[in-house]
């Protein structure tokens, strides 16, 4: 049965802060009830006639499950009427009568209508009818996830770029703001004040506060810039750290070495001999960066994609779909031994590669996984039966379980059965298990790492771009909780009256 929304002192400070910033950005944990604190804050404004029509633009599963179950969970907002803009009926709901609006960014080309055009140096422009996509009466734009527009070459944000004039208030969310540093905060930032904050365009940004990395295709943080850019966020950014408000179980990282076997080396050391003298002789680009990485990692794991380069150096393992090569079965057998080891307890495996996943369902073939081509329906069976501790072991794609998943109830053990370099996949997959309602008093997230392989240079990877964002939050949470003390009197904005109807006090 819905229940009345009781937020805690960090929601009740969210809420205040989005009623009294036209643009603001959350960056909140995972667990603090971000999308409640979002539905108070427009109910408080919608009853005073400062709102009148939300869109929320988030990930798919978010858009379609947590979105409308926050809704349905409150009675101070089961009133509001929720559509979500997903799928063949899309059209019909939006000509509904409605106050918020949940759809996800692939869907916004058909919203709002957007033309895209090819500009002379080959770039992606996108235009929209402005008079059209008005008349949908939306004055509130939410971004849920709102690193999903950190990129501003990408057409999802052009596209969003296109309309962003039409919204009165731009609020965005997340828990991983700089997953893999600062130079990801421009496109978000630009998102809620169209540059106010960080400037009008990324060129000047990045020439402002970095220099061109040595790969050329990276960028350093000059000398002084990170304090630089904490000031310029510290107007726009709220900063809610989940262990402030609610109970959360510590987070205990354990990494389990192995070497690889002698022919499962003798393959990783070619590979990347050949690849080393590659990227020698050609200009490093991102691309075959990434391309020469990729190579390293499947074989870190157990495994190759058979490419035009490797394919006559192995013996395909299937030939259904694409082909891969059986490297070594180390980190199948090592997870069976952490399997064995938790005695039933339940265990999240995130894996990377199709072959992972082949080769892990081979040990055991009716494990069940959350990936490419599992529906809805089944994400939210195997997360019932999750929860309920019907399953000892689940797999999970971080690009598929990222998001809009709530695993906490039974299970506190993680494996990464291979890392990702992406920090933010990497924090929000971990966050499905590690949040507020867990009856564990830690989360044990467990590496299986080769040695001498690429594996550890992930590994410090990630503790790099963690020391990064970390610094980022904490600064900003720093000044959060300075702020109202050291404002004069006649400089703060004049609060609105107490939001007694959706049940807080602001």
């Amino acid at each position: 049965m819905p229940e009345p929304w009781r937020p805690h002192a960090g929601q009740r400070k969210a809420v205040r802060y989005l009623v009294e910033h036209a643009a603001a950005g959350l960056f909140a944990d995972p667990g603090v009830g971000k999308t409640s604190t979002v539905y108070a804050a427009f109910e408080y404004l919608r009853k005073r006639g400062l709102a009148r029509r939300m869109l929320v633009i988030a990930p798919l599963r978010p858009a379609q499950l947590v979105w409308p179950a926050e809704r349905e969970k409150w009675k101070d907002f089961q009133h509001l009427r929720v559509e979500v803009l997903h799928g063949p009926k899309k059209d019909a709901a939006l000509a509904r009568e409605s106050d918020v609006c949940v759809i996800n960014p692939e869907g916004l080309d058909w919203l709002i209508g957007a033309v895209k055009t090819k500009t002379r140096t080959g770039k992606v422009a996108v235009s929209a009818d402005l008079r059209a996509f008005k008349a949908l009466g939306f004055d509130t734009l939410v971004v849920d996830e709102l690193t999903n527009f950190k990129h501003t070459n990408s057409v999802r944000f052009k596209t969003l770029k296109a309309v962003l004039d039409t919204f009165g208030r731009r609020w965005g969310l997340t828990g991983t703001p700089a997953p893999n540093g600062l130079i990801d905060l421009f496109g978000q930032c630009f998102v809620l004040d169209q540059g106010r904050s960080l400037g009008p365009y990324v060129t000047h940004y990045r020439s402002k506060y970095f220099l061109p990395g040595y790969d050329g295709f990276s960028w350093v943080l000059r000398k002084g810039a990170e304090e630089e850019i904490y000031e310029r966020l510290k107007p726009l950014v709220l900063r809610l750290r989940a262990e402030d408000y609610v109970d959360m179980p510590d987070l205990v990282e354990n990494t389990i070495s192995f070497e690889l076997p002698p022919e499962a080396r003798k393959v990783y050391d070619h590979l990347e001999e050949e690849l080393i003298v590659q990227l020698g002789e050609d200009v490093v680009t991102a691309a075959n960066a990434a391309a020469a990485t990729t190579k390293l990692r499947q074989v870190a794991s157990g495994g190759l994609y058979l490419e035009a380069d490797t394919v006559a150096l192995f013996k395909p393992a299937q030939r259904k779909g694409r082909e891969w090569a059986m490297i070594h079965d180390e980190k199948t057998e090592l997870l069976a031994e952490l399997v064995d080891e938790l005695q039933g307890t339940p265990l999240l495996v995130a894996y990377d590669f199709k072959h992972d996943l082949e080769r892990i369902q081979r040990r055991w073939p009716d494990v069940p996984y959350l990936g490419g081509g599992v529906t809805e329906r089944r994400a939210r069976e195997l997360e019932a039966a999750w929860n309920a501790g019907e399953l000892p072991l689940l797999l999970g794609h971080p690009s598929s379980i990222g998001h809009g998943l709530n695993l906490q109830a039974a299970g506190n053990h993680v494996c990464w059965y291979s890392l990702t370099y992406d920090r933010e996949k990497y924090d929000q997959l971990n966050a499905r298990v590690r949040r507020q309602g867990s009856r564990h008093a830690r989360v044990f997230v467990h590496h299986l790492v080769a040695k001498g392989t690429v594996d550890e240079v992930i590994g410090y990877a990630l503790r790099r771009k963690a020391k990064v964002q970390t610094a980022l939050l904490e600064a900003l949470r720093g000044r959060n909780e300075t702020s109202r003390r050291d404002m004069a009197p006649a400089a703060r904005t004049r609060a609105p009256a107490p939001a007694r109807r959706v049940g807080l006090e602001l």
